[in-house]
């Protein structure tokens, strides 16, 4: 696929699509001049842009290439995570989204010290760090895979082109520019997935019926197995693990709280966070039957495939094999487009945690443009860290990327999910029985971790304990883990007596308070 050369039309539409980044981040970087602005926007936009922006943020390259190599490797069971998401956050994200408006200024983990003290902050906000530079890494390896399979360029060389627009876009434009791409970058995405189905569709012989026939009669059709197997990727382990991921998505990850803090208005940050949800799992349907459409169209059309070929590998082959001049460019716009938005995304929102959780809070006497100033170094820095995750990524083995992505969330959650069921739902808990559920769930992760994950060229597990070793299926790790530090930090509580008024902090007291003010 090396050889393959793009048009003189589709690159000249490419390079504009990287101009509209550059152009509207420099819109809107003479309003960048306080930190409320380069992080909230000054809490001034209209929920619909918000709520593109999320779907924007959730979905980024991962969903364009890695959902589409799924689908095409095996059946839909790893949509089953992005399903349990809208069953999940409806119960409560209307409640909890003035809720964080009111007690939060800018960090989400500011609402785990305002309940449980500076520990539980440092452990949430660590665990959202650890978690967003292998996401990061991941976005940058992705994006640079696709491009150098269809180009020949080096795959190294394009993470650092990209590194290098994605630092300066979210250094000159702040959240504002980064909302604003979103909603532009959102609409192209889902137009570039569209049109790649319709055309996979017109180009298969016997088109849609034809495509359905050959996927269920190759197994990828459903969702199974539905096994009750926690060993095996089931049906049962990634309906857990999405429930998981949805409380700590929403409820506890800065790059979607932050979202929250931008809108106008309580019940514009309210439609923006149910647009999010709402759209999101038909995007990555949308993306997932992809996958399942290409395997019908390579069975059935006579192309061959190169040997070898990885799935993450086989959309943006079709790509620029099948698709129309032009339409290549856009199609591969709209993959750049996705990249960017979910980077740019993160890399103000790490900014934000090291300067709301860390350095403002042990250097209180700094003044605004300090603030500002160490906020754009922390962006430099982060995605300099995030290239380099990357460039690991290169020699990584043959596993899908989506796979190494749904791993690493669930090893790097460290219970944050428990942590926020403890301090929303459940008043009793306190500070004292949760830092013992905090170091419960860090010895049970560091077990299971180091007895499960194989080291070094010969395979060989860090702690071998024999039959007691971790050997359950990977993603129930996250499930685990969440579990250990609310059971543990719900009982130890019971020991121990809350020390101050946090009623206005759960679900209970704020309720109450809603009522009152009715009256």
């Amino acid at each position: 696929m090396a050889d393959v050369k793009l048009h003189i039309v589709d690159i000249l539409i490419i390079g504009f699509s990287l101009l509209i980044p550059i152009l509207i981040s420099l819109r809107f970087s003479k309003r960048q001049v306080s930190v409320n602005n380069f992080f909230k926007a000054g809490g001034n936009l209209p929920g619909w842009a918000v709520g593109m922006s999320i779907l924007a943020t959730l979905i980024s390259s991962v969903t364009f290439v890695a959902y589409p190599g799924a689908g095409f490797s095996s059946n839909w069971i790893l949509l089953v995570q992005g399903l349990m998401v809208p069953v999940t956050l409806l119960l409560f994200i209307g409640f909890l989204v003035p809720l964080y408006r009111h007690v939060i200024n800018l960090s989400a983990y500011e609402y785990f010290e305002q309940r449980f003290g500076f520990l539980a902050r440092l452990y949430s906000s660590l665990g959202f760090f650890l978690a967003h530079f292998s996401k990061m890494g991941t976005v940058f390896f992705l994006i640079a895979l696709a491009f150098s399979k269809m180009t020949g360029f080096d795959t190294m060389q394009l993470i650092l082109i990209l590194g290098i627009l994605v630092i300066f876009i979210t250094l000159i434009g702040g959240i504002e520019a980064v909302i604003w791409l979103d909603v532009i970058q959102g609409f192209l995405l889902i137009f570039g997935g569209i049109v790649s189905l319709v055309v996979i569709i017109l180009k298969t012989p016997g088109g849609f019926p034809a495509i359905w026939n050959v996927a269920s009669d190759n197994g990828r059709i459903g969702f199974g197995p539905y096994d009750l197997d926690f060993v095996h990727l089931t049906f049962v382990v990634m309906a857990l693990n999405g429930i998981f991921y949805a409380i700590q998505k929403y409820g506890t990850d800065q790059t979607i709280v932050q979202r929250y803090l931008t809108a106008k208005s309580d019940k514009q940050a309210i439609k923006a966070s149910f647009m999010g949800v709402l759209l999101s799992v038909p995007v990555w349907a949308l993306f997932m039957f992809i996958g399942t459409a290409l395997f019908g169209f390579y069975k059935l059309s006579g192309q061959m495939l190169p040997e070898g070929i990885k799935p993450d590998a086989v959309f943006p082959l079709f790509i620029v094999n099948n698709l129309p001049i032009g339409v290549i460019g856009l199609v591969l716009a709209a993959l750049l487009a996705a990249a960017i938005s979910s980077l740019d995304s993160d890399l103000n929102c790490l900014s934000a945690i090291f300067l709301e959780d860390y350095y403002t809070r042990f250097r209180k006497n700094t003044t605004e443009k300090e603030k500002l100033l160490a906020g754009r170094i922390a962006v430099v820095i982060a995605g300099i860290a995030a290239l380099g995750v990357a460039a690991y990524y290169i020699n990584t083995g043959s596993e899908g990327v989506l796979g190494i992505v749904f791993s690493l969330y669930a090893i790097f959650s460290g219970g944050i999910a428990g942590l926020f069921i403890l301090g929303i739902f459940f008043p009793r808990a306190n500070r004292k029985g949760v830092y013992l559920g905090m170091a419960a769930c860090v010895l049970f992760t560091g077990y299971a971790v180091l007895s499960s994950t194989p080291f070094g060229n010969e395979g060989k597990v860090l702690l071998d304990l024999g039959k007691f070793n971790f050997h359950q299926h990977k993603l129930m790790l996250g499930v685990y883990s969440h579990l250990v530090l609310f059971g543990v930090g719900y009982l130890a509580s019971l020991f121990f007596k809350e020390e101050k008024d946090i009623r206005h902090l759960t679900y209970s007291g704020w309720r109450k308070s809603i009522k009152r003010s009715n009256l």
